[in-house]
């Protein structure tokens, strides 16, 4: 079910929507969210029973798109951290040779 509101920000219409987010067998959750008025003409062009699915559908691949950003923002900092404590392969032989002869 989705419930429309319009309200004004000074001159500017503001358009609030309620809707239920997820489908009969997942968890669902109602949340209210403020769009644009760019957006929300498309979405009044999307069927109301496929309103949800089409929001949560854009959010997954939003959601999709961060994670991957995220991660490889990790993978960069890890990379320059490693960089910067790099040792010599002289460095790892003897270390490995203390080990096995027990001179640590």
């Amino acid at each position: 079910m989705t419930r429309r509101c319009l309200r004004f920000r000074g001159t500017r219409p503001i358009v609030c929507i309620s809707l239920h987010t997820g489908f009969a067998t997942d968890m669902s959750h109602r949340i209210n969210v403020i769009v644009q008025e760019d957006v929300w003409r498309f979405l009044r062009e999307v069927p109301q029973g496929d309103r949800s699915r089409t929001i949560n559908a854009a959010l997954r691949e939003w959601a999709r798109g961060r994670r991957r950003f995220d991660a490889a923002a990790d993978m960069d900092r890890l990379r320059s951290e490693a960089k910067a404590a790099a040792v010599t392969a002289d460095e790892v032989v003897r270390w490995i040779r203390e080990e096995r002869d027990g001179g640590h």
